[in-house]
This record gives structure tokens, sequence and C-alpha cells, in this order.
């Protein structure tokens, strides 16, 4: 384990990570962030696509995971019934605890999990932490918060590193 900031690989978005491939690594989980991950801060619905590659995860035999450390009351938990899949919020990334209780519930280890986010400082550094592989994708929109851009520009030199060294 490692306090790392580096990703393994940067993707466009979740829906251009392949479940095949990741089912031919061996992943059995995906523990996915959900604001500027899997849809933009205040979308409620998912969308077809997301919706398709989730479907897509299990016909690999992977499930997906909402690891969430949204603080709206609720947000997490409702956006995760309408798709279909188990989550934990208040995750507390990037501490380890909440990877490792994820696991825990779904019965798997490290080796057979990977993180999928937006953000340095939360999902790739607490996946690395807690041994799991950190996939970065690109954030889906940054308008609305002046601090987000701030944060992804110090972020930048961590996801040039994390393009040379693709998990997929």
């Amino acid at each position: 384990m490692s306090l790392s900031p580096v990703p393994r690989g940067v993707y466009p978005s979740v829906t251009d990570i392949s479940p095949q491939a990741l089912a031919e690594r061996g992943i059995k989980l995906v523990l996915a962030d959900l604001d500027n991950t899997l849809v933009p801060y205040k979308v409620t619905q998912p969308p077809p696509e997301l919706t398709a590659w989730k479907e897509e995860l299990e016909s690999c035999g992977i499930r997906l995971f909402l690891l969430s450390n949204s603080r709206k009351p609720g947000r997490a938990q409702k956006f995760a019934e309408k798709l279909g899949i188990p989550f934990q919020g208040h995750s507390g990334k990037p501490k380890k605890a909440g990877y490792l209780r994820a696991m825990e519930r779904m019965g798997v280890t490290p080796e057979q999990t990977v993180m999928v986010g937006d953000q340095i400082f939360t999902d790739t550094l607490g996946a690395n932490n807690a041994g799991v592989a950190p996939l970065l994708v690109q954030p889906i929109r940054l308008a609305g918060n002046p601090g987000r851009y701030v944060r992804y520009a110090v972020e930048t030199p961590f996801r040039l590193l994390g393009k040379r060294r693709p998990f997929l």
C-alpha cells in the first residue's frame, strides 16, 4: 500500500473503461465516486449510458458500488437505489477505512477491486492507500465552483503521470 497520488491511467469517462478488460484483469468490484465521476453535481437520475455500462459490468461478473463522500442527506442512497447498486455515503475518502469497509461488504480483496473517481486527493490517494488500483476519469463538469478549477490545476502533474501508467 502506498500514499501515492498517481492514478493507474486517466480515462475520458467511466463508460470508456472496458468491463471486459477489467474482467480479464480479475476485477470483481468497481468502487465509483458519484459527483463529477458518474454524473454531474446535482444530477439525480442515472443516464442511459451509465445504466448500460453498469449492465455490461454485471454481464462480466463485476459489481458496481457507489463510494461517496457526499454530505447531502440521501444523495448517494437515492442515486444508488435508482441505479440498482449498493452504496456507502460519508466514506471519508482518502482514509482507507471506507474502501476496506466497502470491500468487506462485497466479499472481495483489494486485488479484485478498482476505484473510479475524478479527484486525485480523495479518490486516487485513498485507493492507493487501501491497495486498490485507482482509475482516474476526467471531471464531467467544472462549472459552478471556482475552487474546483484550482484543485484540478494542482492535480495536473499527477494526471499526466497517470496517463503514462494505464491499468487497462
